[in-house]
């Protein structure tokens, strides 16, 4: 099931996010179900939030995930959206 994971960062939280870039990453590669990612950018193309697309069980798996991430566990993200999604271009 492909859920996609929309974050926002809470304002200001520009170096939290830099602080923990490395463990978020990690966690991308060590948990293997991330099919695509990237960061969402700001007007001045500064990273200000996050959208994943997970490859998972079930919502309760992506739930899980997005709990245990380490920028969710930095308190960077004001608000994270988890939405049933339907690729239809792209592979």
């Amino acid at each position: 099931m492909l859920i996609a994971l929309i974050a926002h960062d809470k304002k200001g939280a520009l170096q939290t996010r830099k602080d923990n870039r490395d463990a978020h990453l990690a966690y991308i590669k060590a948990t293997g179900v991330v099919n695509q990612a990237g960061p969402l950018l700001d007007g001045a193309g500064e990273m200000c939030g996050s959208l994943v697309i997970l490859d998972v069980a079930d919502m309760a798996a992506a739930q899980d995930w997005a709990d245990n991430d380490p920028y969710a566990k930095a308190g960077l993200f004001d608000s994270v959206t988890l939405t049933a999604w339907k690729r239809v271009i792209g592979g």
